[in-house]
């Protein structure tokens, strides 16, 4: 279903003492604009569309850290009292990206015309997915609508503290590689060509060392612009083969999940993500069955998305939910443990809330280490690299130096 683009409108009119006040205001026409500000006790006299500048700068793109801070804004709005749609002007007029303020009072102007609000954000699929929407309309259904969105606003935000630990992760060896490519291509193709000159002139031959690193700053520098772009071909490559092929995807999943010191702290990320999506989906009410199906949705690994299926056929047919994990083979002692605790006691969502807890703890402690480990490792990495080249180019010369 499509939804109208709301444009900036500039306005000036009368307040409800008769004095004159202009300012600007989002909608999606004209006539929304001037009831827009009918409701707000504005007489508007003049109403326009700001136009745009002909060289206008790029949106700024909404990040789903602006999602989480958006839900917990309007769940606090929520739990003072303060009415739906007021909440919404009141969290636009704080809100600096103007994506993001758009996407506000597109939302607000929907609610204001009376949709439900999950129908509201069911419209921003790629803001608003399926699980957060689903808890929305739960929350609408039972009448605890604020209790729900602090729910979420919750779940937001420990959600994206766990992806900036992972990212932090990945970040550290990816610089790694990236500064040793550079490093390694700048000698390739500025510094050794300068010792090869020199060699020219020796009359004799050339270690096998040298020899090596001689005919690979040759083709580095007849083919570096080809390497380039296969490079960051393949780099994209990757990318759009992960996103058009289920099986690449898996591939690549299988592939994290085993890799060394990072495997560990992706298998921790998923645990407590699933744990995490299921302790907030099952408190909400959302049955089992349902909650299984949003959690794979939100797994963000393929191999875990596709035994949380496994899981949900398994529990429709009757079995229950820890004999079901267990079977997979892929969840940790301590997540089936507290499961099954969590089933005979009746408190799931708490033993998995302290599950997801643990792990998103432990994901943290990873992140630190990794940090501190790959500190001496980045110094070995480059010395390796830009010593065992220096050694390549003077070792002709200690040879000489020898003979003479």
């Amino acid at each position: 279903m499509a939804t109208a683009t709301s444009d900036l409108f500039i306005w000036s009119g009368t307040d409800k003492n008769g004095r004159q006040t202009k300012g600007e205001i989002t909608a999606p026409s004209q006539a929304l604009a001037r009831a827009q500000l009918r409701q707000k006790g504005i007489n508007p006299k003049t109403v326009r569309r700001k136009s745009k500048p002909l060289f206008s700068a790029r949106k700024k793109p909404i990040k789903p850290a602006d999602i989480a801070i958006f839900t917990r804004q309007m769940a606090t709005m929520m739990k003072a009292g303060v009415p739906l749609v007021q909440s919404f002007d009141i969290v636009a007029d704080g809100v600096e990206n103007p994506s993001m303020k758009t996407l506000v009072s597109t939302i607000k102007n929907d609610v204001a015309g009376g949709t439900g609000l999950a129908v509201s954000l069911a419209k921003h699929p790629r803001h608003f997915d399926e699980l957060f929407c689903s808890l929305v309309s739960a929350g609408e259904s039972s009448g605890r609508l604020e209790v729900m969105l602090d729910r979420v606003a919750t779940y937001k935000e420990k959600t994206e503290s766990l992806k900036k630990k992972i990212k932090k992760a990945m970040t550290y060896p990816t610089a790694v590689i990236i500064v040793a490519i550079v490093v390694t291509g700048i000698l390739l193709i500025k510094v050794v060509p300068q010792f090869a000159e020199t060699f020219q002139s020796f009359g004799s031959d050339l270690p096998a060392f040298t020899l090596l690193v001689l005919s690979i700053s040759e083709f580095v520098q007849k083919w570096w612009f080809i390497i380039l772009i296969g490079m960051l071909g393949a780099v994209w490559g990757i990318r759009e083969a992960k996103l058009r092929s289920v099986a690449f995807a898996e591939a690549i999943d299988k592939l994290a999940l085993k890799a060394p010191v990072i495997g560990g702290i992706v298998h921790d990320a998923v645990i407590a993500r699933f744990a995490r999506t299921l302790a907030t989906t099952f408190n909400a009410g959302v049955p089992l069955v349902e909650a299984l199906e949003s959690t794979a949705g939100a797994a963000g690994n393929s191999v875990f998305s596709k035994a949380i299926l496994q899981i949900r056929d398994d529990v429709t047919t009757g079995a229950t939910l820890y004999q079901s994990i267990k079977s997979t083979g892929l969840f940790p002692n301590m997540l089936l443990q507290m499961v099954s605790i969590g089933e005979e006691s009746g408190q799931l969502d708490e033993m998995l809330d302290k599950v997801a807890n643990h792990y998103e703890e432990a994901v943290d402690n990873a992140v630190d280490s990794l940090s501190s480990l790959m500190e001496p490792i980045i110094m070995s990495i480059l010395g390796v690299l830009v010593g065992g080249l220096m050694v390549a180019m003077y070792l002709p010369i200690f040879m000489l130096g020898s003979v003479v």
